[in-house]
């Protein structure tokens, strides 16, 4: 289904997905001043909570200003619109009177695609599983999780192909449900960043524990402290070091998941996650769990490795056929570690 919102004219939907989306826009052209919004659940309970459309319109159009999206220009919705950033692409396209394209969220929603778009947000599984189909894609932002360095190399390895007849421009954004979607954002391609950069508007600092803290009063009137460890740069720039809650504490050595994460992303292609589990001797035992089947090929570029210290080294390495995930792509480190700490105590 497509919706041209420089018209007052709502195609008939139907699918259930485009069910969800005519349910959104009505609710966004009703008289209330609020829309509620549901929190994904990665890092916390899920819950759900109102936010000012109005918040939601500075958001939007800023976002645009940033891409430079103009009236008629095509915007393609993939993310549920029960979480902030699927609710934030019908808005932007809504503010903006773009052409928005539905497809049905999965983990290859643009696999088909034939036309170009010149807009589109999706979670790095969905990248990962697009990578041929994301030349068409002018200006595509990746959020909900960290974008893996290997995953940025296929990115900027398929389009390097020159087989785009469009100027693409790929971004990194952080953000939360809080901020309505990203408050800051780092460019992938055609430029490697390793920095995101903030918007206007937003004020970043540290907390005592050396998180990142986020004012951004025409998005939330509240000082937001994250629990994420990040490195400031020129009070406008930061780099992610890690969640402090994923912290792993292994014989008094405390280790960044994401961090080593990275290292091993660079030599395989399998989604990799690093956990803590609770050990008598050391505290926590640092275990490597892999996406996918064992095979000597990965094996072998595993033990190539070089990790900052042999501490760093995982004491045990596991395969699982498929990480738990929540609706929106990101990998479920609670239910992972629930699994993985029930199948050893076994």
């Amino acid at each position: 289904m497509k919706i041209d919102f420089s018209t007052k004219i709502l195609p008939i939907p139907n699918s259930e997905f485009e069910k969800q989306v005519s349910s959104f826009i009505q609710e966004w052209f009703d008289d209330s001043k609020t829309v509620k919004v549901q929190t994904s659940g990665s890092t916390g309970t899920p819950k759900v909570f109102e936010i000012e459309k109005e918040r939601m319109r500075y958001s939007a159009n800023k976002t645009c200003d940033i891409l430079n999206l103009e009236e008629g220009d095509s915007a393609l919705l993939c993310l549920p619109v029960e979480y902030i950033s699927g609710k934030m692409m019908v808005v932007r396209a809504i503010e903006r009177k773009l052409n928005l394209v539905m497809k049905t969220p999965s983990i290859s929603p643009i696999t088909n695609l034939k036309e170009e778009i010149d807009f589109c947000a999706m979670s790095p599984l969905q990248v990962e599983n697009s990578l041929e189909s994301i030349h068409l894609i002018k200006n595509t932002i990746i959020g909900g999780a960290a974008v893996s360095q290997s995953l940025k190399t296929k990115i900027v390895d398929n389009l390097n192909k020159d087989k785009s007849t469009i100027e693409n421009h790929i971004y990194e954004t952080y953000g939360m449900s809080e901020t309505l979607s990203h408050i800051a954002l780092k460019q992938i391609y055609p430029i490697l960043e390793d920095y995101f950069k903030v918007l206007d508007g937003v004020e970043i600092s540290l907390d005592e524990r050396k998180c990142l803290k986020i004012f951004a009063p025409n998005l939330n009137p509240d000082l937001l402290v994250t629990n994420d460890l990040v490195e400031i740069k020129n009070g406008k720039e930061f780099k992610f070091l890690g969640r402090i809650d994923n912290l792993i504490n292994s014989a008094g050595l405390k280790i960044h998941p994401e961090q080593l994460e990275s290292l091993v992303k660079k030599e395989i292609p399998n989604e990799v996650i690093f956990l803590g589990i609770p050990d008598e001797l050391l505290g926590q035992k640092l275990i490597l769990i892999l996406e996918g089947e064992a095979n000597r090929m990965i094996e072998k570029q595993l033990s190539t490795i070089i990790y900052p210290s042999k501490n760093h080294h995982p004491k045990e390495t596991i395969f699982i056929k498929e990480f738990p995930r929540i609706p929106n792509g990101k990998i479920n480190r609670r239910e992972l570690t629930e699994m993985i700490y029930n199948s050893l105590k076994k």
